[in-house]
């Protein structure tokens, strides 16, 4: 497993924009994830990258965090190469899954979250690139 992003939920995404273009940062990739409620955008660095997460809606699962926690760390995400057989390890060891199964995500990956109570209070989600696709990282 490598990172393949850090998630940092936001409360206005132009000025969080306008501040990693401050550190010399650029968005690589923006996308609306309807299904999520969301929109995001891709900060790349030296080793992983940053995905900014705004929501559409305050009852969508990154604007209910943002009022319960404000703006900060939504999760951690780390690229697997068999999403499918991970979440089924995963369940066989007991690990508590908020995803029971693999579902598309932003940039046609496929997702899965680990729930916080089994990483220590850490939301992790799990990313398979599409085949062929590499690491940004």
């Amino acid at each position: 497993m490598k990172l393949d992003h850090i998630g940092v939920a936001v409360a206005d995404l132009e000025k969080s924009i306008q501040a990693y273009q401050a550190l010399g940062l650029d968005v690589a990739h923006r996308e609306h994830v309807a299904k999520d409620r969301v929109e995001v955008a891709f900060v790349p660095f030296a080793g992983g990258r940053f995905e900014l997460l705004h929501p559409d809606q305050e009852d969508s699962p990154v604007g209910r965090f943002l009022a319960k926690r404000g703006e900060g760390i939504h999760h951690v995400a780390l690229t697997v190469d068999d999403i499918a057989g991970e979440v089924e390890r995963l369940h066989a060891a007991g690990v508590r899954m908020i995803d029971q199964e693999p579902r598309r995500g932003a940039e046609g990956t496929l997702v899965a979250f680990i729930h916080p109570s089994s990483m220590g209070g850490v939301l992790v989600e799990l990313v398979q690139r599409p085949k062929g696709e590499a690491h940004h990282g």
